[in-house]
C-alpha cells in the first residue's frame, strides 16, 4: 500500500528541517567558534588601565593633532612624536621606520620589549585618520590602547620579544596598497626572516552601547550567532585559523566585557579592513580586536567621530584583556 501523500511530504519537510538545522549549526561552529571557559585567568594579569589616561590620549590625538590625514603630514609627525615620547617613557627600545611617498616622509613608530630573538608578538594600530574626520574612535582609541599597553609593560618582564607598533597611512587612498605603514612593517619582518607568532591589530575599540538593535552585521544570518546589542568586543580572524578562538577563551576569563570572535572569509565586508591584513598577506597569523566599526558606530569616517562618544571604561577592559593575553604569550604559557 502506497504511503499517503501527506506523510511523504511530512517526511520530506522533516529531512529538510534537519538538514537546515545541521547547516546552521555547522556555520555556527565555523564562524563563531563556540568555546567554554573554565576558571579565571592568571591572577598576575589582574591589572587595569586608567580610563582618564585613555581619554587624555584620545583627546590629544583627535582634538590637538587634528586633522591627522595624509594631507597634513605636520600633524602626523606631531602625533608620531607624541607616541614616541610615551613609548620611551615605558623603558622600551624605540625606533622609527621612515619612508617617502611623493616627496613626503612618513613614519611608523615601534617600541620593543623583552629579549632579542627571531620570533616576536606584534600589537599594532594605525594613528592616521580619514580625511574629514577627527578620528577619535578611528583610530585614536586604539592608539590610546597602545600607549596604555606601553605604560603597563614598563613594570613587566618578558620571556620573548614584543613589539608595539604605531602605523601611518592606513586610511584611503592607501588602504590595501604597499604604501600602508603596516604593509612596510610586515614586509620588512618577512625579509628579515622574523617569525611573527601573532599580530594583534587594534582597530576602533571605543564604541560600546546597551541600546537594543545597535549591532549590525555584514550578512543577516549572523544575528543568529551574535548579540544585536553592541556592547561586546569582537576578535576577527581568517576562516580556518584558531588564533581568535584561543584569544577569546583567555579574554573571556580575564574580563567581564563580553567577547565574541568570528572566523570569516576576507571577502566579507570589514574582515580584512585594517592593518592585520598586511600580515595576512605575508603569511603571518594575525587577528583584529575591534568594536566592529561601522556595524555599530554611526560616526564612522565622519566629522562626528569625537572623543565624547567613546566608552572609556569599556576601552580599559579591552586593553586589560589584550595586555593579559600578550603577557601570557610572551611568557610562553599555554592553556
Amino acid at each position: 500500500m502506497a504511503m499517503p501523500l501527506w506523510k511523504r511530504l511530512g517526511r520530506s519537510l522533516g529531512r529538510i528541517l534537519i538538514l537546515l538545522a545541521m547547516a546552521l549549526a555547522g556555520m555556527w561552529v565555523a564562524f563563531a567558534r563556540p568555546i567554554w571557559v573554565v576558571g579565571p585567568a592568571e591572577s598576575q594579569e589582574n591589572i587595569m588601565p586608567e580610563t582618564a589616561l585613555l581619554r587624555q590620549h584620545v583627546e590629544m590625538l583627535s582634538l590637538v593633532f587634528s586633522p591627522r590625514d595624509y594631507r597634513h603630514p605636520d600633524n602626523l609627525n606631531q602625533t608620531a612624536d607624541y607616541i614616541r615620547r610615551h613609548f620611551e617613557a615605558s623603558g622600551a627600545t624605540v625606533y622609527e621606520q621612515s619612508f617617502v611617498h611623493e616627496s613626503i616622509t612618513y613614519k611608523n613608530v615601534m617600541a620593543e620589549y623583552g629579549p632579542s630573538g627571531e620570533s616576536v608578538i606584534v600589537v599594532g594600530a594605525h594613528y592616521d585618520a580619514v580625511v574629514g574626520s577627527p578620528g577619535a574612535n578611528d583610530n585614536a582609541s586604539a592608539v590610546a590602547g597602545l600607549l596604555e599597553l606601553a605604560r603597563l609593560f614598563a613594570d613587566a618582564s618578558f620571556s620573548s620579544r614584543v613589539i608595539l607598533a604605531a602605523y601611518t597611512l592606513e586610511e584611503p587612498p592607501f588602504f590595501g596598497t604597499d604604501i600602508m605603514g603596516s604593509a612596510l612593517h610586515a614586509k620588512t619582518l618577512k625579509e628579515e626572516g622574523v617569525d611573527v607568532r601573532l599580530m594583534i591589530c587594534l582597530e576602533m575599540i571605543g564604541c560600546f552601547t546597551d541600546e537594543p538593535g545597535s549591532q549590525k552585521f555584514p550578512l543577516p544570518f549572523l544575528s543568529l550567532y551574535y548579540p544585536t546589542t553592541g556592547n561586546f568586543m569582537g576578535i576577527v580572524d581568517k576562516l580556518f585559523s584558531t588564533q581568535a578562538g584561543r584569544m577569546k577563551r583567555w579574554m573571556r576569563s580575564a574580563t567581564d566585557l563580553p567577547v565574541y570572535s568570528i572566523n570569516a572569509p576576507a571577502w566579507m565586508p570589514g574582515v580584512d579592513w585594517s592593518d592585520h591584513s598586511s600580515f595576512w598577506k605575508q603569511g603571518y597569523p594575525a587577528v583584529m580586536v575591534t568594536d566592529t566599526a561601522f556595524y555599530r558606530y554611526d560616526a564612522y569616517h565622519t566629522a562626528a567621530d569625537t572623543p565624547d562618544r567613546l566608552n572609556y571604561a569599556a576601552m580599559a577592559k579591552v586593553v586589560h584583556g589584550v595586555y593579559g593575553y600578550v603577557m601570557k604569550l610572551a611568557a610562553g604559557r599555554q592553556k
